[in-house]
């Protein structure tokens, strides 16, 4: 049997978020280490990141934010459900629970997410490819379905589907991120058949929930890229043509400065902490390049899919 070939598109996540992280972005897409990013329209530093991914022909993408930061839609700054008392979104855990309590606006999230891609077409001169969730919120109850239709509107065709194998198995994950992780799973599993009622489209395999920031390695990278081999099976349509898509999510960069970035808080502690250096040290290993060429893993863009 020949050796299953893999598609596979390395995501930079919050490209835009600063500086710095731009920085490290370029330099990890330079050396081979990254295929796309994922721009956050309402970061501090959006209009360098996306120079940037015109400078160096990047595959750009949007990373559609609800939860950090300050809308992009002026109307929704002041007394919007997706806001709180100081004009801020409700944060990763925050939005969620609004959620759950049934206090957002699906009209005011349908705002929100048009004046992103419009403000994208404006940094980029073109509509994103793909688009996704930051901190994964496009899969949320509700949101998912308008989500979908926004996707849908602008013929953008592809999202990201986070339904990770091996996810379970995972060894080194601590209590409360598995927990989490469980949550996301279950919310992806559940936006399948709406974004398949859209029309949009996801890579074969998902990977990156189980290598974030110190957990990844390229030992870690070897096994998750296992569940995308053990794929080829089931989307061949014969074994010569046993091609895997699939989408690896990363978060490479160097620190934050404390007082530069971010999307009108300043920068989080992950990004001014070494994980993200340390994730671009991982993505730009020769030995885990090497292992790509060996197996047949060719990086690429969803365009190429």
């Amino acid at each position: 049997m020949p050796q299953p070939r893999i598609l596979l598109v390395v995501t930079g996540d919050d490209f835009g978020y600063c500086p710095k992280r731009n920085q490290g972005i370029v330099d990890c897409f330079k050396a081979g280490g990254i295929s796309s990013v994922s721009l956050l329209v309402n970061a501090s530093a959006a209009k360098d990141a996306a120079d940037l991914a015109k400078r160096h022909s990047i595959p750009i993408g949007l990373h559609a934010n609800l939860s950090e930061g300050i809308p992009v839609c002026q109307s929704l700054r002041a007394a919007s459900t997706l806001v709180d008392e100081r004009g801020f979104f409700h944060g990763k855990m925050g939005f969620r629970q609004a959620l759950e309590r049934h206090q957002l606006s699906m009209e005011q999230v349908e705002l929100e997410l048009k004046d992103q891609i419009r403000l994208f077409r404006e940094l980029t001169g073109h509509l994103p490819y793909h688009m996704d969730g930051h901190q994964h919120v496009h899969i949320l109850q509700e949101v998912r379905e308008v989500f979908a239709q926004v996707l849908s509107d602008h013929r953008i065709p592809y999202t990201r589907v986070p339904v990770e194998p091996g996810l379970h198995s995972c060894q080194w994950l601590p209590a409360h991120l598995k927990s989490f992780y469980a949550q996301v799973e279950k919310d992806a599993l559940d936006s399948i058949p709406v974004f398949k009622r859209y029309g949009i489209r996801w890579p074969d395999v998902y990977l990156g929930l189980t290598t974030v920031g110190r957990n990844m390695s390229v030992f870690n990278l070897r096994l998750a890229l296992r569940h995308a081999f053990s794929m080829s099976s089931c989307v061949a349509s014969s074994p010569e043509e046993r091609v895997v898509t699939a989408e690896l999510m990363v978060h490479p960069g160097y620190p934050s400065h404390s007082q530069k970035g971010g999307c009108g808080e300043g920068p989080d502690e992950f990004s001014q902490s070494d994980d993200r250096q340390h994730e671009l040290s991982v993505l730009t290993d020769l030995s885990l390049l090497d292992m790509y060429r060996k197996e047949r893993v060719q990086l690429c863009g969803f365009k190429d899919f």
